[in-house]
């Protein structure tokens, strides 16, 4: 499915859940970042998200922007990469390690 070049489907990823592709809930498209001169989507806006994941990030902002290549794929809920996983483990070692 290519969702860059079908307006109709790129919209439909507004409100769907998305998850790491461990399982685990990181949050819901808000909106898309759109690219207007290449026509594709670049990222999704995300709110609602996982404070888990996200303590000390997000702060007093509602939301985060994950870039597009992270999506692994879209169905009824979006699936990305274990990237999101890896931040926090990346921020839990260098918490560690200060």
């Amino acid at each position: 499915m290519d969702m860059d070049r079908n307006p109709q489907e790129i919209t439909t990823l507004v409100g769907r859940e998305v998850y790491s592709n461990n399982g685990v809930y990181v949050g819901e498209v808000e909106d898309l970042r759109l690219d207007l001169e290449s026509e594709s989507v670049t990222g999704l806006a995300l709110a609602a998200v996982n404070d888990e994941l996200f303590r000390g990030i997000v702060g007093r902002r509602q939301g985060i922007l994950i870039p597009y290549r992270w999506v692994r794929s879209v169905g009824d809920i979006v699936i990305l990469s274990d990237t999101v996983e890896r931040l926090k483990s990346e921020e839990e070692e260098e918490g560690v390690a200060a």
